[in-house]
């Protein structure tokens, strides 16, 4: 079928058939698969066209864990990528209002950011059990008379954050 026959049965534009049909092309396969199941825009893909394969697959992460697949956070990930992440041919803009400088700086701090947060990621299962388990203590001490009354007698600053933190988490509840 031609592709005006197709655009005219679906009640849509030409033009839009040809871009919904590239619309993957310059994408790699690993980032496709990290985004199957994501809302993202035409123009995000554009986006991340512009980045090299490595790239784009740690920029699709990236969106996935920050949950944002807007446009604009596919934007400012390019912006923040080094040249030699970029893909083959593309020349970026300097972004309007950014010196060389700022630019550099915001390439540098982007970096540093994915990998604490790649780091606080991998450490959040072993922080949140030890967070429960905590919680779970100064419950147990703030539940009992007897166990008031030792921290009050021998750790009056422990029984004071034990129960800011049991009231926090009955009011959060």
């Amino acid at each position: 079928m031609s592709e005006g026959r197709i655009a005219k049965a679906l009640n849509v534009d030409v033009a839009s058939t040809r871009r919904r049909r590239k619309l993957l092309d310059g994408i790699c396969t690993e980032a496709v698969d990290l985004l199957k199941e994501k809302h993202l825009t035409l123009n995000s893909f554009s986006e991340l066209r512009k980045l090299a394969p490595l790239r784009q697959i740690e920029a699709a992460e990236l969106m996935i864990a920050m949950n944002n697949f807007s446009n604009s956070y596919v934007r400012s990930l390019v912006a923040a990528t080094p040249r030699n992440q970029l893909a083959a041919g593309y020349t970026p803009r300097a972004p309007k209002g950014l010196s060389d400088e700022q630019l550099s700086l915001m390439e540098r701090e982007s970096a540093s950011l994915a990998r604490e947060f790649k780091v606080a990621e991998q450490t959040y299962g072993t922080d949140h059990l030890d967070w429960c388990s905590r919680l779970a203590m100064s419950q147990s001490c703030c539940a009992t008379a007897g166990g008031v009354g030792y921290l009050a007698k021998h750790f009056q600053e422990l029984l004071f954050e034990f129960q800011r933190i049991t009231e926090s988490e009955a009011n959060a509840a």
